[in-house]
């Protein structure tokens, strides 16, 4: 019963949909708790109600993470449970479930309060990807399309290396303090390359401006290349889901006739395993449905212009 609660997408009861909201919205509490203590006006007078909130937090997101390793086993009962376990304990979502707890462990042993481990419970947003499927394409997108992304990184730092180089060699006599040397060049030529431009550092010699115009035209379209990348790899996975889906539909539908009032529950079901929401869902249904009447259409029109007794086509 936990597994299914917890783990299993395909068991949806009003049980498991109230602790995925109460897990939701205690991570988003959570958030907002962080965000609330970094502001020393509201912290420090309510600082009880803060530490007793994150000791709460912890105990819950503690007995999840417990309750997740320890029921994942009755997923694949016939596989050795203590190995599925810790094949689990290396999962995105795992790892992500541990972040967000480990800080907290840790500031146990550290007598100091170290902001940076308040901060480090940000990182308990991710798991808000667990219940919404559209982080989770996202993230299947990142995944996919990372050979396309580390080559736009690779690129990226061979012009930061190649700009940073060419205005120290043009600039440094004209602004030594600025262009002191290529790492501290860098600087300028990230923010130039990546279109910010805060204009703190900028080149005053004309073969410097000619070289900072040309690394900030070159730099429009390297900006480019990774909302490309992803708009497109987004735009990819949600096609191949609806071909999914439709295959899916369209298989149930060969053994009968579908009724979509009763078969509401399977196409739900279907519906969140491929991530896609009610009206692209709908719209599939009711293209199949259309495809099948047509086909029963056809069917009957051949059955009467040909004789049902000897096949031959009727004048």
């Amino acid at each position: 019963m936990v597994y299914d609660v917890l783990q299993n997408d395909d068991h949806d009861t009003a049980l498991s949909r109230y602790v995925d909201y109460f897990l939701i919205f205690l991570i988003m509490t959570n958030v907002a708790a962080v965000i609330a203590e970094s502001v020393d006006e509201w912290y420090y007078p309510h600082q009880t109600y803060f530490t007793w909130f994150e000791n709460f937090s912890i105990i819950i997101f503690s007995i999840e993470y417990l309750l997740r390793f320890w029921s994942v086993a009755e997923a694949k009962p016939k596989d050795t449970t203590w190995r599925q376990r810790f094949d689990w304990v290396r999962s995105p979502s795992a790892l992500v479930d541990l972040i967000a707890i480990a800080p907290a462990f840790f500031n146990f042993f550290v007598t100091i309060d170290l902001r940076f481990l308040r901060i480090l419970r940000l990182f308990r947003i991710l798991k808000l990807t667990r219940y919404f499927a559209s982080m989770r394409i996202l993230l299947v997108v990142i995944s996919k399309e990372r050979g396309s992304f580390q080559a736009v990184i690779f690129i990226l730092i061979i012009m930061i290396v190649t700009a940073s180089s060419g205005i120290y060699l043009v600039e440094n006599h004209a602004q030594p303090e600025e262009f002191e040397s290529i790492p501290k060049a860098m600087w300028w030529a990230v923010v130039t390359l990546t279109t910010v431009g805060y204009g703190d550092v900028i080149p005053v010699t004309m073969a410097g401006k000619i070289l900072g115009a040309v690394i900030t035209i070159l730099g429009v379209g390297l900006a480019a290349l990774p909302a490309g990348i992803l708009a497109t790899g987004l735009a990819n996975e949600l096609s191949q889901r609806r071909e999914e889906l439709e295959q899916h539909f369209r298989e149930q539908l060969i053994d009968g006739d579908f009724d979509l009032v009763q078969n509401q529950r399977m196409v739900d079901k279907i519906r969140r395993e491929l991530g896609l929401d009610r009206a692209q869902a709908q719209d599939i249904v009711l293209q199949v449905l259309r495809e099948q009447e047509l086909e029963r259409r056809e069917k009957e029109v051949n059955k009467k212009n040909f004789c049902p007794h000897c096949g031959e086509p009727l004048e």
